[in-house]
């Protein structure tokens, strides 16, 4: 187990003589006897002058350093929409070292709150995630207030967040017993993500905390208190400091370079926040969903590693904002949300398993050991074996899929080849075919058009080749189709070597295979044969067995574009402005396609990243 990994604690609670909550670890009350939602209203939103200094903005952040029962973002929800004057967009990033599970989070809100709060409380409880650390992000309101949540140590994760923050709700347990909460390093991070102007409110009123806030670049003053608080402490960063963006959204136009999962996971991302986007591909020829036109059905699956490795973690990011985005689609869009098992045949490696599951100590409701016979119930047919069930496991239709996140208002899908990029004037990127004819011009390109982003990041004469992009490499594989009159059902996705998928239109697919050094992809009788031996480990049949059953109905061959550490190249060039890479997603697509809209879309529209900041220098280009 990596040192850096901390399994991330449930929080529990008890009541005080008063009906108070409070943290038995921690021996503090979550909000003063008088009211959690008052403290919010007297101390934190007056404290931090709001809600007027979000009046005229178009986008204003809250951070928040400690969750809780969430009553004060329930209670800023609740003043933001009530206000006639709100800014449009309101961002909220709250830290929670030991944030609650959602049964807890409901048993203990609903109860005590009467509306509006309580309704928008069942919100906040059915977006809840599952108690996993890092960042999890939820959109309320259309996708006007966002919520992101960082599960984790508060002095390891506030190192690891970006976001331009405009007022702060310091609320931890008392300095006594959680010092971490009030420390002069937490505050320095504070003031790395402050913008100008920046203020912040706190029920404490120590010497400590005051020194601590005034050493990390605010002025502190004490003000009068409320409910039997004599003072409360109140702060603004002092003048020249913090960062000078502004409150306006520039909604510039994009154009995205592939219409494939990357290209349309971002196109979509980007025009769903009001950017319009120009997506350019000759596969539109034959469709909107044409790069996997015949691809009947796809796999999403999170991984788990024993250390949590950078791959896992953005693995488990990807999966939770794809069910976040695409779940709300209609018809065969929608990925079903069937589950997968991992099946683990080696009794040495099921063993490595499970120790991994103790240490990393994630949710049994995301993740969890079956044994064979468990397995075997879940899947609805007999299986050899046993192995992790993954709850957020996902069948996808890729062809559907990339027809309903294309198929916005604000995109414009342009049948045609990108030959080459040109800088045009200050701030504008012209996209042009081979005859030098412009097809699009905009302040923002994103190249998604996977092994094909090194040659046309070559025609740009003032860029410097990046070495990821150079090594990208190509595979190219099959999926093989199945008749379900004449093959065992699965009601869940089953993995290993290999994958087996729920039925989809009378057809059940399998795969996969990866032929290195291929010069063009085609559906093969040995392409069959291979996909047969994996699939026979799966369901515990010979693959002579499976060699010789009827209604293998062709398949589907592709190609994967990946980089040496097999992460995929998300965000921007650095010394290239308005330039984007959006590449190398290998055969995880799926997972990585919502991802990174939102990253990219975060970072032009100055939201909370969803992504900690070595995650992101990970997956940057350079």
């Amino acid at each position: 187990m990596s040192n850096n990994y901390e399994p991330l604690i449930a929080a529990t609670v008890a009541f005080n003589a008063h009906g108070t909550p409070m943290s038995p670890d921690f021996q503090d009350v979550y909000h003063p006897e008088w009211g959690a939602l008052e403290q919010a209203r007297k101390v934190f939103l007056p404290g931090n002058q709001l809600p007027q200094r979000w009046h005229g903005k178009e986008t204003f952040t809250v951070c928040e350093t400690g969750f809780g029962l969430g009553h004060n973002f329930l209670a800023l929800w609740q003043a933001w929409r009530s206000d006639p004057q709100r800014c449009t967009n309101l961002h909220v990033l709250s830290f929670e070292s030991h944030p609650f599970t959602r049964e807890d989070l409901a048993h203990i809100l609903l109860d005590r709150l009467t509306e509006p709060e309580r309704s928008l409380a069942l919100q906040l409880i059915a977006a809840w995630p599952p108690l996993l650390p890092g960042l999890h992000r939820m959109e309320f309101e259309e996708g006007r207030l966002t919520l992101t949540l960082a599960f984790g140590s508060v002095v390891k994760l506030a190192r690891q967040v970006s976001a331009n923050v405009d007022a702060y709700f310091l609320d931890g347990f008392a300095p006594r017993v959680n010092p971490e909460m009030w420390s002069r390093s937490l505050f320095g991070q504070l003031v790395r993500m402050a913008n100008s102007g920046a203020t912040a409110a706190t029920w404490c009123c120590t010497g400590e905390v005051r020194r601590g806030l005034r050493d990390a670049g605010f002025l502190v003053s004490k003000v009068p208190g409320f409910g039997g608080k004599r003072e409360i402490t109140v702060a603004s960063l002092r003048p020249g400091m913090g960062r000078n963006g502004g409150h306006r959204l520039r909604r510039e136009s994009v154009i995205v370079i592939g219409g494939g999962l990357a290209g349309a996971g971002v196109a979509h991302a980007l025009a769903w926040r009001g950017h319009e986007v120009t997506v350019i591909d000759p596969v539109f020829a034959q469709g909107l969903g044409a790069s996997h036109q015949g691809h009947v059905a796809a796999a999403m699956t999170p991984v788990i590693s024993a250390d949590d490795d950078i791959r896992a973690r953005l693995s488990r990011a990807g999966v939770r904002r794809a069910l976040h985005r695409w779940q709300g689609m209609a018809g065969p869009a929608r990925p079903l949300h069937c589950g997968t098992i991992e099946l683990v045949s080696d009794m040495q490696e099921a063993g490595r398993r499970r120790e991994s599951l103790a240490s990393l100590g994630f949710p049994s409701d995301w993740v969890s050991w079956l044994n064979a016979a468990e397995a075997s119930e879940r899947a609805g047919l007999p299986l050899g074996s046993g192995g992790l069930w993954f709850a957020d496991g996902q069948l996808v239709q890729p062809q559907p899929l990339l027809e309903t996140l294309l198929d916005h208002p604000r995109i414009n899908c342009v049948c045609a080849q990108v030959d080459r990029l040109k800088g045009v004037g200050p701030g504008m990127w012209s996209a042009m075919d081979v005859s030098g004819i412009e097809l699009a011009l905009a302040p923002h390109v994103v190249i998604a058009n996977a092994a094909q982003a090194g040659p046309l990041l070559a025609t740009i004469p003032v860029s410097s080749m990046l070495e990821k992009v150079e090594s990208m490499y190509v595979l190219a594989g099959q999926v093989s189709h199945y008749s379900a009159s004449h093959m065992p059902c699965s009601k869940v996705i089953l993995a290993g070597d290999g994958y087996y998928l729920p039925e989809v239109h009378g057809q059940i697919v399998a795969g996969s295979t990866y032929v290195k050094d291929a010069t063009f992809t085609e559906v093969t009788l040995s392409g069959h044969h291979d996909v047969n031996k994996k699939l026979s480990a799966l369901l515990n049949v010979v693959p002579s067995r499976l060699d010789s059953i009827p209604g293998l109905d062709d398949g589907w061959a592709g190609w994967r574009a990946a980089v040496r550490d097999r992460l995929p190249v998300i965000g921007p060039i650095d010394d290239m402005p308005g330039l984007w890479l959006a590449c190398a997603y290998g055969s995880r697509g799926l997972s990585w396609s919502s991802l990174a809209g939102d990253v990219i879309g975060a970072m032009l529209n100055d939201e909370p990243l969803p992504l900690e900041r070595e995650l992101l220098r990970k997956i940057a280009p350079r």
